[in-house]
């Protein structure tokens, strides 16, 4: 029998994702980002969020996504991976749902383009809709995280 956890669904173009709610720290409107050179091309930069550095990933980017236009509509979830936080830009973020672990299935090879092993699995909500869940541990390799952190500093 599985448990009940709370999800925060976003929007990357036309697909929801879900990060678990423990794992998000806050959602954030977009804000000024400074670029840092050197670094992969789908970091965008860092931000000064209340006194903190956080490196900020554009999801689309990183996902191999077209990239979009930055909305009024456009978050940056702050996420902890392996004890650093990292903001995430995305689409929208606009639902908190309960999804209960056995609707989560695994997931197949390719999810709207995105590869597998960035995703825990894609949850059946309702009869027509999907929710992709991410795997935040395979979002940031190893090498990609302590490139993150060297900009912390």
């Amino acid at each position: 029998m599985g448990e009940e956890i709370k999800v925060i669904v976003f929007k990357l173009g036309s697909e929801e994702y879900g990060i678990e709610v423990d794992k998000v720290q806050t959602i954030e409107r977009m804000l000024p980002i400074t670029r840092v050179p050197k670094t992969y091309t789908f970091v965008r930069g860092v931000i000064n969020l209340r006194g903190v550095v956080i490196p900020v990933i554009d999801l689309r980017g990183r996902f191999g996504l077209p990239e979009g236009e930055y909305t009024d509509q456009t978050r940056i979830i702050i996420v902890a991976v392996n004890d650093m936080e990292v903001g995430f830009i995305v689409d929208s973020a606009n639902d908190v749902i309960d999804l209960h672990t056995d609707r989560i299935e695994t997931p197949p090879e390719v999810v709207g383009g995105i590869k597998a092993k960035y995703l825990d699995g894609v949850a059946k909500i309702g009869d027509d809709r999907l929710l992709i869940m991410l795997n935040l541990s395979e979002v940031l390799n190893k090498n990609e995280i302590i490139q993150l952190e060297s900009l912390e500093e």
